[in-house]
């Protein structure tokens, strides 16, 4: 997998290298078209939104409808007006790289990080692009195949779904290089992340590249403008949710300012629990509920007159156990947070084979937390693992305990 990564970014900046080299020497075809173009790429860089919950390897995702929906837009510009366009794959590649490098420049001029593996993997989908549309544009092939029809336009949709499918395996692919996880799950995991965002962004692409071919340039406000205010909205919609999740990790760490948990103790269940449901292929809604209850499933101890040794609750009587998930349901549900999220804190003393698949792993995870107590060294965890195999007959569900061990032995946990 490694090998794979390397390719592609070696691929990326061969690709690169190329573009630019062949740009800067034969000079630019049609610099107004590449300028528009590249302006709408990099408005939308700039503007690139954080999406709720967390990319596969625990990075937070970030998309830019605008700058993908414009890039493709260009990759697949046959005609300008009536006109012919001039520019080939070559080009394509090196506006998008110039434009994507501008639209960055402010957020890296403020200390933000850029990931490279973004920028890999936008270099590779629009040279994808361009390279499936423009040779057969230019040579006449897509005419004679496809006319002017309905066809033409069904062609340049399907090229943008390709693209993004191409793109979601690459991601993958760079995921499990950066993470030592499995393909399999993490192309999964792309294929669902991307269902709604990427139709629409092919469609604006392909809707962008046939209203320029008959109305012009200005055609690209009219389509854009609509998207960028979407896209205003959806940073919005990102910023509630981040501080929402801020809200409840706050709330979590209640248990431990009243010393009743370990420091850190909520936040390491929620990072182990979420890997765990990764590794089963939960999606991002159940992974969001996942994430919720696990920071919050010690709040019922808040109950308790007095504290837990080291906060473990699972050598208590299944009777206190019961009580403490109880009260902590009570408690999420008095905060606003969703009823799934309550369900599965007091659902944390029933048997297993009740329980629903977020609160095994939630119940698995933490119990493996308290006997580790923090310190996943080698021979704790192994010790760890075992007794919770042997309690897999009704505490633990086996196939939680064995994605439990895998995420560990990868170093996650």
């Amino acid at each position: 997998m490694r090998h794979a990564v390397t390719l592609s970014r070696a691929a990326a900046v061969v690709l690169s290298c190329a573009a630019l080299g062949f740009t800067l020497w034969h000079g630019l075809e049609q610099p107004e078209v590449a300028l528009a173009f590249g302006l709408v790429i990099a408005v939308g860089e700039a503007v690139r939104v954080q999406l709720p919950g967390s990319d596969h390897d625990g990075r937070a995702p970030t998309s830019a409808p605008l700058g993908s929906a414009g890039a493709l837009g260009y990759a697949m510009l046959g005609e300008v007006g009536g006109t012919q366009s001039t520019h080939g794959v070559l080009q394509c590649v090196a506006v998008v790289i110039v434009a994507g490098l501008a639209g960055v420049a402010p957020c890296a001029a403020r200390g933000s990080s850029i990931a490279p593996d973004h920028a890999v993997r936008g270099v590779l989908a629009v040279g994808f692009a361009a390279t499936c549309f423009q040779p057969l544009y230019n040579s006449g092939v897509l005419s004679e195949w496809v006319s002017r029809g309905p066809y033409y336009a069904l062609c340049l949709l399907a090229v943008t779904l390709l693209t993004g499918l191409c793109d979601a395996v690459l991601a993958a692919v760079l995921a499990a290089g950066r993470t030592g996880r499995p393909l399999g799950p993490l192309l999964r995991g792309q294929l669902r992340a991307r269902i709604g965002i990427v139709p629409a962004i092919a469609a604006t692409g392909a809707v962008i590249a046939l209203a320029v071919a008959v109305v012009g340039l200005w055609a690209l406000p009219v389509f854009c403008v609509p998207l960028l205010l979407t896209q205003f909205s959806f940073r919005r919609y990102a910023s509630v949710r981040a501080t929402y999740r801020q809200t409840i990790a706050s709330l979590a760490r209640a248990t431990e300012v009243a010393g009743y948990t370990p420091h850190g103790h909520a936040r390491r269940v929620a990072a182990l629990s979420c890997a765990v449901g990764r590794e089963l292929g939960l999606n991002e809604p159940d992974l969001t509920v996942l994430e919720y209850a696990a920071l919050m499933h010690d709040i019922g101890q808040l109950s308790l007159v007095d504290p837990v040794a080291s906060g473990a609750t699972e050598q208590l009587d299944p009777a206190l156990q019961r009580r403490i998930a109880l009260l902590g349901g009570a408690v999420v549900r008095q905060t606003g947070v969703a009823a799934e999220v309550a369900v599965v804190v007091e659902r944390q003393a029933d048997p297993y084979r009740d329980q629903p698949l977020t609160a095994r792993i939630v119940r698995a995870v933490n119990a493996y937390e308290d006997m580790v107590a923090g310190k996943a060294v080698v021979e704790g965890s192994l010790r760890a693992l075992e007794r919770l195999r042997l309690g897999g007959a009704d505490e633990y569900e086996p196939r939680v305990v064995e994605a439990l061990s895998r995420v560990v032995s990868r170093g996650a946990g």
